[in-house]
């Protein structure tokens, strides 16, 4: 009898290790149930020829397409001594040139004859403006006579289009799932029988079967609406289990004094709050006055004011005689935040203090780069108390920081920190600290179900009176090259109205991150990333001679980092070239042009980021999207997309779809990633929105999933503990 894999058997018994290696390094597909798991990604039809018509949207990206052989033709060059051979295919709308060179050119000359059809498989590239595949691999559709039986079999047969690799083609890809998918038997279904029944919902095993070998599309159907279900089920339990545990911790309650710090501060704020800021404020303090811990994450635009509300929550906690601790993933960030909290509370952040209001409070920051009778004085006032709020990095986790009575610990940019500093900071309380997490990237509602369920969600989508309006242009900078002269003469013009300049590259260039030498087997020549030093070198001595120039990037040291960063504030350096160090939490009032240098290297949230950075005062901001990319490559379409909208949740949904599935969470959320293969974020709001639902109610009736076992396996096996942390949020 033929051998029948185990589910968690690894790949190498079944397929060999050669094939097992290249699965495992480039796919990330180590056992037969990962390789269950690797679903089509389409399906062509025998018979129906692939639109060509998309692949204008893949430059630079693998793919399969089915298509017929409409001529072939050998070229000579080199007086006769190099061979071309061109091929070209049709799908009926659209035409498609492959290319082949040197001995390579035989084989597939004598495959490929005009009206073969075939599958094939490579990068899309762009020669002489046109699309081409160049040397991709094939495998003819079996029409031949002498392969009758096959093609017999063939005949109505759906093809599944698998992801694939430059060195494991789709074709190949189905030849490894037929060795496993015998194993689909054994696979546990995790869906409680009453849920699958009650959503007539197709068996595990059978979805599993009718994905890889559909006999027709409404086996498809049936598949995916079933496994999009486990996805989501599986992961909405985990986080009803994380939403069920917090709610039985104990956590003391925080509410405002009357005539306290935080009624003291507001009296002085030189504006009033805007209707969101006192919406979000009310769900915050609702949450600090009960007795588990709050866990909130609080969304906002760009200079929104998510520090003004999490600051008037640091202050009710001060009043209720707790402390609140502000983590930030960066030391510029850190500093930036203790400068422009203390500014805010003036006299109110003096408690103790000669001058110092009766109400106030110490403000400390703690960093890894401070000297040491600084930081022994800021470790003194938390454990004494004497610190009501303390704003630090990394170093607030360190063992040696003890708390005095720590009520709230507010995280700035949550998705910078791993779930175990996160919690590293909550368990320096005598009790669990309240939470409350920030982030400027606006999540639209279907990610935040996903990725934050297990935490309530406040949106400030409100900006305050008199901010300016940012006007976006992408440069094509190649195409157009007097389009970025023109670029720095517009820094050099606001600069001259009295303004300031921020110009982002996405490297260093100080020798530490040069680009790794390419391997034969990379393909391209794409340059390195622009870098910051070598862009303010060519600025200083080019287009921007005679402005004050600085540079600012994460591998200064923290003194120097500072001291840019205060002269800038200050309005001494005109042009500050930086990293993405500049992402989040400068604020620059002054700062009016934004250059992005390849800025198609950076993702659509990231860029609408850096852009917020600019127009935070009364004079109108200007971002320029500078970029080398081809007009019709998917990253100009990016481009374009944030030159079109100010509108945050819209980019974020834009981001989304343009990419990949498997990289919408992003790196931090990596558990999340590699359990979603079917799950849409976007599309299935729907089935996210009901599995939440049910999930919610199976870990109330039973939240150890005691008479669950099939579910409680698929957890373990789909969330495994590094995956559950990443869940956690980090």
């Amino acid at each position: 009898m033929e051998h029948v894999p185990a589910l968690d058997e690894d790949l190498k018994k079944t397929l060999g290790p050669a094939t097992a290696k290249v699965l495992a390094e480039q796919l990330g597909l180590h056992t037969a149930l990962d390789l269950l798991h690797h679903y089509p990604r389409r399906y062509a039809e025998r018979g129906e020829l692939t639109s060509l018509a998309e692949l204008a949207d893949q430059i630079d990206e693998h793919v399969t397409v089915v298509a017929q052989v409409a001529d072939a033709r050998i070229l000579t060059f080199n007086g006769g001594r190099g061979k071309r051979l061109e091929v070209t295919i049709t799908d009926g709308s659209g035409r498609l040139q492959l290319v082949f060179f040197g001995a390579g050119v035989h084989k597939p000359h004598k495959d490929l004859l005009p009206g073969t059809r075939a599958m094939f498989a490579g990068k899309v590239g762009m020669f002489n403006r046109k699309l081409q595949l160049s040397h991709p691999a094939y495998e003819p559709l079996g029409a031949d006579a002498s392969d009758r039986d096959a093609a017999t079999a063939f005949a109505n047969q759906l093809i599944p289009i698998y992801p694939a690799c430059a060195k494991m083609e789709s074709w190949k890809i189905a030849k490894c799932v037929d060795a496993v998918l015998p194993s689909a038997q054994d696979a546990v279904d995790p869906l409680p029988p009453a849920l699958r029944e009650g959503r007539a919902l197709v068996p595990l095993t059978e979805a599993l079967l009718k994905i890889h070998r559909p006999g027709t599309k409404a086996d498809i159907e049936d598949a995916r609406q079933r496994l999009k279900w486990d996805e989501a089920f599986v992961l909405q339990v985990a986080l009803a289990r994380r939403r069920h545990a917090d709610s039985q911790l104990p956590a003391v309650p925080r509410r405002p004094v009357p005539g306290g710090l935080l009624d003291s501060f507001d009296a002085k704020l030189p504006f009033t709050l805007t209707q969101g800021q006192q919406t979000v404020s009310k769900e915050i303090f609702d949450d600090l006055a009960t007795e588990h811990p709050m866990h909130r994450l609080l969304q906002g635009e760009v200079g929104s004011g998510k520090t003004l509300v999490a600051l008037r929550a640091m202050l009710a906690v001060v009043d209720s005689g707790g402390q609140a601790a502000m983590l930030a993933p960066t030391e510029v960030l850190a500093q930036q935040h203790h400068r422009s909290i203390t500014e805010m509370m003036g006299e109110l952040a003096e408690g103790g203090m000669l001058g110092g209001s009766d109400h106030g409070t110490k403000v400390v920051l703690l960093t890894g780069s401070m000297g040491m009778p600084a930081r022994r004085q800021a470790l003194l006032d938390l454990v004494t108390g004497e610190a009501g709020i303390v704003i630090g990095t990394h170093a607030l986790i360190e063992d040696k920081v003890q708390f005095h009575d720590l009520g709230l610990v507010v995280v700035d940019e949550q998705h910078r920190f791993g779930v175990e500093q996160r919690d590293a900071l909550r368990s320096k309380g005598k009790q669990p600290p309240h939470l409350l997490v920030m982030t400027a990237t606006p999540i639209p509602r279907t990610v935040a179900m996903t990725v934050f369920g297990d935490l309530e969600t406040s949106v400030l989508d409100q900006l305050p009176a008199g901010r300016s309006p940012i006007a976006t242009h992408v440069v094509p900078s190649k195409d157009k090259p007097h389009f970025l002269a023109r670029a720095w003469e517009r820094v050099r013009e606001e600069v001259e109205k009295g303004h300031q300049a921020y110009v982002v590259c996405p490297r260093i260039g100080d020798g530490e991150d040069e680009p790794k030498k390419k391997s034969a087997e990379d393909d391209g020549d794409k340059r390195p990333p622009l870098a910051v030093v070598e862009i303010a070198e060519q600025l200083t001595r080019g287009p921007l001679a005679g402005l004050a120039v600085e540079v600012l990037h994460g591998r200064m040291d923290p003194a120097d980092k500072d001291d840019v960063m205060r002269r800038f504030a200050a309005g001494e350096v005109k042009v500050l070239v930086a990293t993405t160090v500049i992402e989040v939490g400068v604020n620059v009032p002054n700062s009016t042009v934004m250059v992005i240098m390849d800025a198609d290297r950076f993702g659509v949230s990231q860029l609408h980021q850096l852009r917020g950075r600019v127009g935070r005062g009364s004079a109108a901001g200007l971002c320029l999207l500078v970029s080398e990319m081809h007009e019709a490559s998917p990253a100009r379409a990016r481009l374009g997309a944030v030159a079109a909208t100010l509108d945050g949740f819209e980019l974020s949904r834009i981001d989304l779809e343009q990419r990949r599935e498997g990289d919408v969470l992003g790196q931090a959320q990596s558990g999340v990633r590699s359990s979603l293969r079917m799950l849409a974020v976007i599309e299935d709001e729907e089935v996210i929105a009901q599995a939440r639902e049910e999930a919610t109610r199976v870990v109330a009736e039973d939240p150890a999933l005691e008479h669950l076992p099939g579910l409680r396996t698929a957890l373990d096996a789909l969330l495994d503990t590094e995956r559950e942390q990443y869940l956690e949020k980090g």
